[in-house]
């Protein structure tokens, strides 16, 4: 790959260019909100590599800390580029200006200028709107989930993406910049809130049109709540198929799992908060459509953003920074690139649909994207509604059910078996009875 310097991404021979290292941060900051630095790449793009070790990334950290204002919490990690050890940083921020070492600085192709008093009034004028999801909100810190809270900032941890330990929730709150003038902001609360703030509707269709649902839900929570709920709803709903060419046998889902954690996590970074209109999942029986409220960026279509590389456009800069912490999202306006690539992977058709008012991800279900070998077995019914029916319908006539009989009975694995009966179990239709080895389900 060839790395070329740009109004988003700065490139430097080593980390004893960290000054002007900050500067270019600032300044991209300042244009972009976001973007990209390389430690151990020449600005003409020739990789020299860079020592690397725990105190280099903690010295990069600290002085970057004590040098950009408003303070910013980068990612900062080594990567082996053209098998040499460089250091990326990535940094996001969407104060209205930034300053290194007390100047302001701005990006002009790959160059950092200083700003003027009179750029930097400009600049504070077209950045004072300031996102919905950064405005203080009405909510007290008391709202806050701490236990949502916790095992955030523990997954956050194990991507190394964040490295400080849960002290207390306003402390937390803080280091990922979340409070404002000593207030909750509303990416918080969405985020975070235990007074379930945000809403998702979801339904099965027996056809092809929304004339009759097979199921239908209305799940209310934070979006880091939400985001497990809606992956779990979908997988329990699609088809999967067996490939027992290996040692072991592998259950392959009729669309990439990658592709449709990435869609969920846009439908909510890129959701216009403030629109009466809640999120939806719809699944039919040709496709699953995964939408969002809100206006697609101006200008811009989705093909743009899968086959360029463009800086990210963010509705809601402070939610997406949450979740690429947490690596729910792995690079900043690379969503539907990577959403495009896993589907064109496994085969599986997929379309970006702008509407008046809203934008939809549409995965197609048909069977002829699927590739069937010899190794794949298709014998098998792997409709999940179908499974569950019929264990309703044998408990209808016999007192209880175990996992083993529904597994020989569809071919399944235990995994998928446990998936139908704890979905059956969350939505009351039965009950879990005796422990151990000796597990059984009855009707409720």
């Amino acid at each position: 790959m060839k790395y070329v310097e740009s109004e988003i991404l700065e490139l430097k021979r080593s980390t004893s260019e960290l000054n002007e290292a900050i500067n270019s941060i600032v300044s991209i900051l300042n244009k972009h909100s976001s973007g990209e630095l390389i430690f151990g790449i020449s600005p003409k793009g020739e990789v020299l590599g860079q020592d690397v070790s725990e105190k280099t990334l903690r010295d990069i950290s600290q002085k970057i800390a004590n040098s950009i204002e408003p303070k910013i919490y980068p990612e900062i990690k080594k990567a082996k580029i053209n098998n040499k050890d460089c250091i990326v940083v990535k940094f996001i921020g969407n104060e209205p200006i930034y300053y290194a070492f007390g100047r302001a600085y701005i990006r002009i192709a790959d160059e950092d200028k200083i700003m003027s008093a009179k750029e930097i009034e400009k600049r504070i004028q077209q950045k004072s709107q300031l996102k919905w999801d950064s405005f203080e909100a009405i909510e007290k810190i008391k709202s806050i989930s701490e236990r949502t809270l916790k095992n955030y900032l523990d997954k956050a941890n194990t991507s190394k993406r964040i490295n400080y330990k849960f002290t207390s929730v306003k402390e937390i709150l803080e280091k990922l910049n979340l409070i404002k003038n000593n207030s909750l902001t509303n990416a918080s609360v969405v985020l975070f809130s235990k007074n379930k703030p945000v809403e998702v509707q979801l339904a099965v269709f027996a056809g092809t049109t929304k004339m009759t649902f097979l199921d239908i839900k209305q799940y209310e929570g934070n979006i880091v709540e939400l985001l497990e709920s809606c992956e779990s709803y979908i997988k329990e709903r699609i088809n999967w198929r067996a490939d027992l060419s290996g040692s072991k046998r592998i259950e392959i889902p009729e669309i990439p799992i990658r592709a449709l954690k990435e869609a969920l996590v846009n439908s909510f970074c890129h959701r216009d908060y403030t629109a009466p209109e809640s999120n939806k999942i719809a699944i039919y029986k040709d496709r699953v459509e995964i939408w969002n409220p809100g206006n697609f960026p101006e200008g811009y279509k989705p093909i743009d953003f899968v086959k360029k590389d463009l800086p990210s456009i963010l509705r809601n800069p402070l939610i997406a920074n949450i979740l690429f912490l947490s690596e729910d999202v792995e690079k900043w306006g690379s969503g539907l690139r990577r959403i495009y690539e896993e589907c064109a992977s496994q085969g599986v058709k997929v379309e970006f649909e702008v509407l008046e008012y809203g934008f939809s991800v549409i995965f197609y279900r048909s069977k002829s994207n699927v590739n069937v070998d010899t190794n794949v077995d298709t014998n098998v019914d792997t409709n999940p509604l179908i499974r569950q029916n019929w264990i309703i319908s044998y408990l209808e006539e016999n007192k209880k059910i175990k996992s083993k009989l529904i597994q020989s009975k569809f071919n399944i694995s235990r995994e998928i078996a446990s998936r139908d009966l704890n979905y059956l179990i969350e939505n009351n239709r039965i009950v879990k009875k005796g422990a151990g080895n000796n597990v059984w389900y009855e009707l409720k």
